[in-house]
């Protein structure tokens, strides 16, 4: 049967590589350079295997020097294949012991493995139970590999890569070294999450009184656990004596039987890799900005772009048009000498070209520019939060991307919206002609009184003035023409005051909302594209890991 028969596009295995590969590539430039070069060793290393002899599982012994490793190797295999080709007091190269030779040279080859040798006697599973027997077990590499604490520094390259490559790992053991840091900081705790495929022999143990050896078990296994190896199998064997031996053979063909190293062996790899991507941190699903970020954010920016500036403009400009527009018509002069604000600021026109329109608002200065910031990078963190420091820094950067455009962008926002600068109000006219009729009411009553003086200096005897309960009709014209324009003007003023504390709020809103459009485009949807891959890297790594 083919590995890839074995592991068809649905199995759960080939899901786990697909999501690894998928959160591999959401997470480009976002994870660190080892991770993902870790990730994508795996996935090739994965497809390699996979590619290779399912029939046959790589069983590796892993030992420092001194641990009786190829003495073991040759009890298992039950031939002197170690002894036959070492040439030195340590293992230099690795030795395979072949149960069934057909189809396992590719998957030699790829391991670098040249030193072969076919083993004649059986191994055998016995099968407990009423109808039990014995099973022979083909399928089986066995490895003898050089020593991982080695002076020599190919030795030790051999063992680490082989570390990576084979489908279970024996961990040989001495009574003298087994609490080793070398041995469990280098080789052991790294590999800690294949507990699945791990199984570590206490070897020589034959050298151990017999009140000794639970001890040393209870503490090795304690040490194992430390490791990370939750729920450790120790078996404690002497390679001299061939104590032990059978079980540790049994375990061996047991797990050639099952034929899911392989699998236990990629799938723990890939959660290995998985856990390093997001370095401890929780596999949390990031929300999407909240609308109250959202506003707090386009405040804050508004703050920052003068958009308070405006509004107080706006609310000064209309009172100036008012005043010019309903004022006594005689002092109306005054408001037409006052600059108008919105002028000074460019924003006084009924054109609007989104090209060429930008303000005169003064350039942002150190303190509006860091106000702006700041406001973006609180909004990132808020968004951020609970995410992996990698992630972290990329929702930053994708808020901070368009920083250099952003002043200008603001400033066009504000040029282009239609703050009705060069609106007036509805009854503007009608308090308009008003105030012309009390003007023209009393300098038509200052002229009849004028006539009057004047005839009677002259000593002409012109006709009395009409009066209206007592009082003459040119003076009544003076009087209520004067007050009604002092009235007016009064009324006026109050109502303009109204009218453009309205017309500033309008602006604000308006203003707020086209700042809140540019931050939107330039904040707040990159942000959102890279908290949905961030959320889509999750999901592919639960998927990893499941």
């Amino acid at each position: 049967m083919s590995r890839r028969r074995q592991t068809s596009a649905d199995s759960p295995l080939e899901r786990r590589l697909e999501a690894l590969k998928e959160a591999t590539e959401l997470g480009a430039e976002r994870l660190s350079e080892e991770v993902s070069s870790a990730s994508w060793r795996v996935l090739e290393l994965a497809s390699t295997r996979r590619t290779l002899s399912a029939e046959h599982t790589v069983v590796g012994f892993f030992g420092a020097t001194g641990s009786g490793k190829s003495t073991l190797f040759n009890a298992v295999a039950g031939q002197d294949l170690a002894k036959a080709a070492a040439t030195r007091p340590t293992t230099s190269q690795p030795l395979a012991g072949i149960w069934g030779q057909a189809g396992s040279d590719p998957l030699l080859d790829w391991l670098g493995v040249q030193q072969r040798h076919i083993v004649k006697s059986p191994l055998r599973l016995d099968k407990k139970g009423i109808f039990g027997a014995e099973k022979d077990v083909n399928g089986l590499i066995l490895l003898d590999l050089p020593d991982f604490d080695s002076t020599v520094a190919a030795n030790r390259e051999i063992a680490t890569k082989l570390a990576g490559q084979v489908d279970v790992l024996i961990w040989v053991l001495d009574p003298q070294k087994y609490a080793d840091a070398a041995v469990h900081h280098d080789f052991i705790r790294p590999l800690a999450t294949h507990g699945s495929v791990t199984l570590v022999v206490l070897n020589q143990i034959d050298k151990l009184r017999e009140n000794e050896r639970g001890p040393v078990m209870d503490s090795l296994r304690s040490i194992l656990v430390s490791d990370g190896l939750s729920a450790p199998r120790i078996l404690g064997v002497s390679a001299l004596t061939g104590e032990g031996v059978d079980a540790l053979r049994q375990e061996i063909a047991k797990v050639v039987t099952e034929r899911a190293a392989v699998t236990n062996r990629l799938s723990a790899d890939v959660a290995i890799v998985a856990a390093k991507m997001v370095d401890g941190a929780p596999l949390q699903v990031l929300k999407l900005p909240a609308e109250a970020a959202k506003r707090t954010l386009t405040g804050e920016l508004a703050s920052a772009s003068g958009v308070e500036t405006v509004v107080n403009a706006v609310r000064t400009s209309y009172r100036l048009d008012a005043h010019k527009r309903t004022g006594w018509p005689l002092t109306r002069w005054l408001a037409k000498m006052r600059p108008d604000p919105l002028r000074r600021l460019n924003l006084k026109s009924a054109e609007v070209n989104p090209t060429l329109n930008r303000t005169s608002l003064p350039a942002a200065g150190a303190a509006q520019k860091a106000q702006a910031d700041s406001a973006v990078r609180r909004f990132a963190d808020g968004a951020s939060s609970g995410a992996p420091e990698a992630w972290q820094g990329s929702i930053r950067r994708a808020a901070r991307a368009g920083r250099e455009n952003l002043p200008d962008e603001l400033d066009q926002a504000i040029a282009n919206t239609n703050i009705g600068a060069t609106r007036g109000a509805w009854w503007w006219p009608i308090i308009s002609v008003i105030q012309w009729i009390s003007l023209a009411t009393a300098l038509a009553g200052a002229l009849w009184l004028g006539a009057l003086f004047g005839a009677q200096y002259l000593q002409f005897t012109v006709p009395a003035a009409p009066k209206v309960e007592g009082f003459p009709v040119p003076t009544l014209m003076l009087g209520i023409g004067i007050l009604l324009g002092i009235v007016l003007g009064l009324v006026t003023s109050l109502v303009a005051r109204i009218g453009a504390a309205g017309r500033a709020r309008k602006a604000r809103k308006v203003l707020q909302g086209a700042i809140g459009v540019v931050a939107g485009a330039s904040v707040v949807k990159p942000v959102e594209n890279e908290i949905t891959r961030h959320n889509n890297f999750i999901g592919a790594l639960q998927r990893a890991q499941s």
